[in-house]
């Protein structure tokens, strides 16, 4: 079953690491994505850029795009895994991992009713 596994933090605080504080984080968490990779579960994954990069498309009836985020809070959706594992505890368990990898935040495990893959790949 495939899940995605959204990553949220406050972006103010991710992105003032230092770059060797990124890089720490990242490595850390490279190591918990080369097992995931090994075992066949890690589909695609990606960080977003902060939130001051977004725009946003509000539906109405005439649609309006305004520049920013599409909401305030404290913690902003920063990126995402999609996982391919047995169960919502395999998805737990890697949430669990890679919460241990990363500092902060929350992890919203989801599971996914349609996946497109990169039609590009094909």
């Amino acid at each position: 079953m495939l899940y995605t596994i959204l990553c949220y933090n406050d972006e103010d605080v991710v992105w003032s690491w230092s770059k060797q504080e990124d890089a720490a984080v990242m490595a850390r968490i490279g190591v918990v994505q080369d097992r995931l990779t090994k075992a066949g579960k890690l589909g695609p994954s990606l960080r977003l850029l902060p939130t001051t990069s977004a725009t946003t498309l509000r539906k109405a009836q005439e649609p309006l795009v305004i520049d920013g985020p599409f909401a305030e809070t404290k913690e902003q959706l920063l990126g995402f895994y999609v996982i391919d594992v047995a169960d919502l505890n395999e998805a737990l368990d890697v949430a669990r991992e890679l919460a241990a990898a990363n500092p902060g935040g929350a992890y919203e495990i989801r599971p996914v009713a349609l996946y497109c893959p990169d039609a590009r790949r094909a």
